[in-house]
């Protein structure tokens, strides 16, 4: 849904240089993926982002945004009155502000999910909010940005997801998550790239392979538009 709708606030820019973050949207929707899929979430897309992944969704995240201080971001998320909150971009640990504003949500007993590429450092992450790392398979054409040490942060409350867009996308993420032992860390996601792989086919090489992975697909983008954004 556009950003001025009813359904999404509309950015307040801010003076301070303090705490300050370049945000493209902040929007109230249905949560389309991860072991949350399906929960309403307030979504925080920060702006800006190193990657450039062939099938990326939200390229218009890379530019433009909205300086917002650290406090209006954290009272732009309260006033939905959500529990589940996802921090997300573009690539929101790309910023520095990002450290903070996660430490504020959990302040706040907000759930805090973040969504990154894989390629930034989550060490200092707060260790109260919930990563989704992506690990780039071969398809989007970023594998080589992949930080394989990020793996020793990852606890069995954070989730681990592959985009994938072939076979041989499949065939890459299924050696990763036996080499790895990934499905012993933490839930592991299979998520086919919108509009690309079929849905079918990868649903039966994970029965085939008998798989300890989450299969699932954009759940937002059957409900809405493929191309609304602010959902």
């Amino acid at each position: 849904m556009p950003m001025n709708s009813p359904k999404s606030l509309p950015l307040q820019s801010s003076s301070s240089p303090d705490s300050t973050l370049r945000i493209t949207e902040i929007f109230h929707s249905i949560q389309g993926e991860s072991t949350f899929a399906g929960e309403p979430c307030v979504f925080v897309r920060l702006t800006g982002c190193p990657l450039r992944c062939t099938w990326c969704d939200t390229a218009y995240a890379f530019h433009g945004g909205t300086d917002m201080s650290l406090a209006t971001v954290l009272d732009q998320v309260k006033s939905y009155g959500c529990r589940l909150v996802e921090v997300t971009g573009g690539e929101p640990l790309s910023q520095a502000a990002a450290f903070p504003l996660i430490a504020g949500l959990c302040d706040e007993g907000l759930e805090v999910l973040i969504e990154t590429s894989g390629a930034m450092d989550i060490s200092t992450v707060d260790p109260r909010a919930k990563i989704i790392l992506d690990i780039k398979c071969p398809g989007s054409d970023m594998e080589d940005r992949t930080r394989w040490d990020n793996l020793q942060h990852i606890t069995q409350k954070d989730q681990i997801k592959f985009v994938i867009s072939d076979r041989r996308d499949y065939d890459w993420a299924v050696d990763v998550v036996h080499r790895h032992h990934l499905a012993d860390r933490c839930p592991v996601l299979f998520s086919p790239v919108f509009g690309g792989q079929e849905l079918r086919p990868m649903a039966e090489w994970i029965l085939q392979d008998r798989l300890p992975v989450r299969f699932q697909v954009q759940l937002h983008k059957f409900i809405w538009n493929p191309e609304t954004r602010g959902v």
